[in-house]
This record gives C-alpha cells, sequence and structure tokens, in this order.
C-alpha cells in the first residue's frame, strides 16, 4: 500500500513538473499548480501515444521524460490551435 501511494505522489510531482515546463516553453509562465499537473499527466499519456504509433519506445527514466515533455508541449500546441479556430468561427 505504501509503495502504491508513493508512485502516485511521483507521477502527480512529475506530471507537475513536466506541466510546468510545458508551460514556461510554449507560454513563459506555468498554469498554475492544477493546470500544470493535468497538462503534465495528460500531455504525458499523448506523448506516449505519438510516440508508440510512430515505433519510439523510451527505454530510461530521461527518454520518459523527453516523451512526456513532448506531449504535454503538443497538447498546448494542440488546444492554443483549437482556441484559435474557435474563436475565429
Amino acid at each position: 500500500m505504501q509503495h502504491n501511494a508513493e508512485c502516485w505522489v511521483w507521477f502527480l510531482v512529475m506530471g507537475a513538473i513536466v506541466g510546468w515546463l510545458a508551460g514556461v516553453i510554449t507560454r513563459g509562465r506555468g498554469f498554475g499548480i492544477a493546470g500544470d499537473i493535468v497538462i503534465g499527466v495528460v500531455g504525458a499519456a499523448l506523448g506516449g501515444w505519438v510516440a508508440s504509433a510512430i515505433g519510439l519506445y523510451a527505454s530510461s527514466s530521461i527518454g520518459a521524460f523527453l516523451v512526456a515533455l513532448t506531449g504535454a508541449v503538443l497538447l498546448v500546441g494542440l488546444t492554443r490551435f483549437v482556441k484559435q479556430v474557435a474563436s475565429s468561427a
């Protein structure tokens, strides 16, 4: 039980870091702690899906971090694109 809780805590911490970095890269600041976690976790899932779809697999923690960061940056870009299209319609 303790091990499972630690995994979730690290999962959320890494999601917050990845989300914050994606915010800094794309807009110069983060999205707030809750937004950073959501962007990081959803972005990591998106990055993992895209990486596996094109045949890339992360075999290290650094690789997984980079895949998650790439997915989070893609997610922010897609979100901006959708907002821009919706506001121009």
